[in-house]
């Protein structure tokens, strides 16, 4: 396995930032009129294969946005998944953070747009920011609100699964193990877990947990990638990597069915459990039953996506999907009007990600 010492990073970090090699490099893209900050997820293939210096990382980081949002942002935080939060992935921020200042690129506000771990990673951030920035002399950034989709920052018990198996490898955990790899692409052992340590349940839900005023919108999924073989090891709902609790924003990590007690991730009207608290400023807007954890980037359409809070301003920012009630009665059924549903109309037409930026671009 490929190693850095924490000197050498520091010196490809500087190289990087001399040579302005850290942002997405496209300077008209904005959405509402607010540059974008993309913060990716969770990467197995540091945990394989290590980063040797900053290139890889901003290299993979460019590919994990390509479907989408790469060409709508205008910089990135990249991070290695080897790493923790509070070591090797605080640095790699510590110095992009400081050029997003330079370039004042959030003067008039950011967006951030995170997917999965990357939702922990930048509540960290967000915590850190401004007295790490304000040393140096700089000005923090200004940011207007966050994008999460399948947001990690309650944790996955994915990651307490690949724990548990790094310390016991006996025969009998053999199913464990299956969707363990599904999810780590390796054969998870004490030391090369990286990030992993940071998803456990208690540890998210332990890092970086002040409150500020910054919005979060989430953006759930409930899709089954991996065969669906991941699903039975994760509380409640989920989208295959990412529990409800965690998407929704949840306060506890209870096992869930929907953000809201009254609609279902099909956008059925019904009975759910629901998140009896969410943490501060984290606004569920959109569920998803059929997206898949990281078909809500921009490759996957089909799958219908309910409103579940709508139609309101939130930082100058507009949060206005369009709705529509129907209601379903089966066949079979002669008497009534059958189960009523939400949905957003026609986003069955489209990506979620193209359905967030076109809705909050207007």
């Amino acid at each position: 396995m490929k190693t850095r010492t924490g000197s050498a990073w520091k010196a490809a970090l500087a190289a990087a930032a001399m040579t302005g090699g850290l942002f997405a490099g496209n300077a008209s893209a904005q959405l509402a009129g607010h540059n974008v900050i993309l913060v990716h997820g969770f990467q197995n293939q540091d945990l394989a294969d290590p980063p040797t210096n900053l290139n890889e990382v901003k290299s993979a980081g460019a590919d994990y946005w390509r479907d989408f949002w790469l060409s709508r942002s205008d910089a990135r935080i990249d991070w290695g998944s080897n790493s923790r939060v509070e070591g090797g992935i605080a640095q790699q921020a510590y110095i992009q953070l400081q050029n997003i200042s330079r370039q004042g690129l959030c003067n008039n506000f950011c967006i951030v747009v995170s997917h999965s771990t990357g939702d922990l990673v930048t509540r960290y951030l967000l915590e850190n920011q401004a007295r790490w920035l304000q040393n140096l002399g700089l000005q923090p950034l200004r940011i207007l609100t966050t994008i999460d989709f399948a947001g990690a920052g309650g944790g996955t018990e994915l990651a307490n699964l690949a724990l548990s198996v790094a310390y016991n490898d006996s025969w009998y955990n053999w199913p464990v193990k299956q969707a363990v790899r599904a999810f780590t692409g390796i054969n998870p052992q004490p030391g090369n877990l990286g990030v992993l340590n940071d998803l456990q349940t208690n540890v998210a839900r332990n890092l970086a947990i002040s409150p500020n005023n910054i919005p979060r919108l989430r953006f759930v999924a409930g899709g089954s990638p991996f065969l669906g073989i991941t699903k039975p090891f994760i509380s409640g709902t989920d989208d295959g990597v990412v529990p409800t609790h965690s998407a929704c924003g949840a306060s506890t990590s209870r096992a869930i069915d929907s953000c809201t007690p009254s609609l279902s991730l099909a956008g059925k009207v019904s009975s759910q459990t629901a998140p009896s608290a969410r943490y501060v400023n984290h606004y569920p807007i959109l569920m998803n039953e059929g997206a898949t954890h990281n078909g809500v980037l921009g490759s996957e359409t089909g799958n219908i996506s309910v409103p579940v809070i709508n139609n309101f301003t939130l930082s100058n920012l507009r949060v206005d999907f369009a709705r529509r009630t129907y209601n379903v009665r089966p066949w079979w059924q002669w008497w009534g009007s059958g189960d009523q549903y939400v949905e957003v109309p026609g986003s069955d037409r489209t990506d979620m990600s193209s359905l967030v930026y076109n809705t909050l671009n207007n």
